[in-house]
């Protein structure tokens, strides 16, 4: 059957896609990233050079395989692979890091506009207790008030004496 030309071309795929979106991506990275900023990583790298350079300068001529004559050319170029490779993934890292920083920011601005609404919410309960109360006679207020009565009274009441004559 002919290819119709309305129709896109199916090509075959012969190696499976990788989502370099992908969470395990990201991971990987930021893995890789925190290894080669510790002490650990540059003391391995370290060796890793002396050993390089001590097997091409003191091993046998015919068993060293990068010259120093050449000015260790393979070592430069695997240390350039090696930094051409480390400083995208710090900056995915960082990315990765600036998401979740960005992400912790928000939550914290909302959670802090929640406290504040709160917050108001409750002094606005407060100013409406206080006044509640001001109007509410306290025990002190309801004893003074008694006291007075009581000296009223007696004093409205006649004495004994001012009974008699009358």
């Amino acid at each position: 059957m002919a290819d119709r030309l309305d129709t896109p071309l199916t090509r075959r795929r012969r190696l499976p896609r990788i989502n370099l979106q992908s969470e395990g991506v990201g991971r990987v990275a930021e893995a890789i990233a925190r290894f080669s900023g510790t002490p650990q990583f540059l003391v391995y790298l370290s060796v890793f050079v002396f050993a390089w350079l001590g097997w091409n300068t003191w091993a046998p001529e015919s068993m060293q395989f990068d010259k120093a004559e050449l000015g260790f050319t393979a070592l430069t170029l695997m240390l350039s692979l090696q930094a051409s490779y480390a400083a995208p993934l710090i900056l995915l890292a960082q990315n990765r890091q600036d998401d979740r920083d960005r992400v912790t920011a928000e939550q914290d601005r909302r959670r802090a506009e929640r406290n504040l609404a709160d917050t108001e919410y409750l002094t606005r309960e407060i100013a409406g207790l206080r006044q509640a109360l001001n109007d509410v006679a306290t025990r002190d207020f309801v004893r003074s008030e008694l006291r007075e009565l009581l000296a009223e009274i007696n004093r409205d009441k006649p004495s004994d004496n001012e009974s008699e004559l009358l």
